[in-house]
């Protein structure tokens, strides 16, 4: 008899879910088409030993994607509602790195928050964190070991799915395992159930948070950029765009080299960021590029 689970982790041939009741199983696929990720809400069926099958992933109401080394789409994790990026003053922030997480949220339809950890008494934010005060859905200061800023960090992420996301060496872990406290689970030692062998996450583990709300943990990154099939979908993933590229004299300006642009005007004018702007130009030539490897 099949019935509903929720993907708490992946692994490279088999899921964890959790059922209704709180149990959590691993599970098998049934066919090699089926490609469930964190997040994913499933059909599944007992198997003999405490196992399971996944025979159906439900339809996603949003996902996180990104560009895999083949060029093509991947899904990171599915059924967010928001994407929580995380800085520290070491390493450096990329700030062209968090223009894309930012785009990726914005093109998902997810609420975005970036937290800037390591932050000790007396340290201060970089000021260009400032310039994105009004493109993102809060700002958090935290310093995981010196437990300062959980509090406001937490509020952001009740009654949230959030995604946690950012470089390697930012503190992401030591900030879930700061949230999480002694709730965090060891899904990456599971016992072996059903003959499968040891089971080694390669993605993501959602996790349930004390004062409400789902944290997943998404692996640290050199380098993202999320999968836009469509160019001129590119500068939806920049909000402050939309106030000024409705204004160009062309209904499909790139706002490269077409004559009078708004957008333009409004880099020249200081309005947007040139940063932000040659962020856009970035990932608009890498979306142009791989639509035409397509092709």
């Amino acid at each position: 008899m099949s019935e509903l689970g929720l993907v708490v982790a992946r692994y490279r041939r088999h899921s964890l879910i959790e059922d209704d009741d709180g149990n959590r199983i691993v599970c098998q696929f049934h066919g090699r088409a089926l490609n469930p990720v964190v997040g994913d809400q499933v059909q599944w069926q007992s198997e003999p030993g405490g196992s399971g099958t996944i025979t159906e992933v439900l339809p996603r109401e949003s996902t996180l994607t990104r560009i895999d080394n083949r060029g093509n789409p991947e899904i990171v994790a599915a059924n967010l509602s928001q994407l929580v990026v995380v800085l520290a003053t070491g390493p450096a922030p990329d700030w062209f790195l968090l223009d894309r997480y930012l785009g990726a949220a914005a093109l998902a339809g997810l609420k975005s928050v970036i937290v800037f950890n390591k932050l000790d008494d007396n340290d201060s934010p970089p000021d260009t964190l400032a310039g994105y005060r009004d493109l993102t859905d809060g700002i958090c200061l935290t310093s995981a070991h010196q437990k300062l800023g959980l509090t406001e960090l937490a509020a952001c992420m009740d009654a949230e799915r959030s995604a946690m996301i950012g470089q390697s060496g930012v503190g992401k872990s030591s900030l879930i395992n700061a949230l999480l406290g002694d709730k965090r689970q060891a899904v990456d030692e599971l016992p072996d159930k059903g003959g499968h062998g040891r089971h080694t996450t390669t993605t993501s583990v959602l996790y349930g948070l004390p004062g409400g709300g789902e944290l997943i943990d998404s692996p640290g990154v050199r380098d993202y950029a999320p999968y836009i099939a469509d160019p001129r979908e590119v500068e939806r993933g920049f909000k402050e765009f939309g106030q000024f590229s409705t204004k160009c004299r062309f209904d499909d300006c790139r706002h490269l080299a077409e004559p009078e642009c708004a957008v333009k005007a409004a880099v020249a004018s200081g309005e947007i960021a040139e940063r932000r702007y040659e962020s856009f130009k970035i990932l608009l030539e890498l979306t142009e590029s791989l639509r035409k490897k397509r092709r």
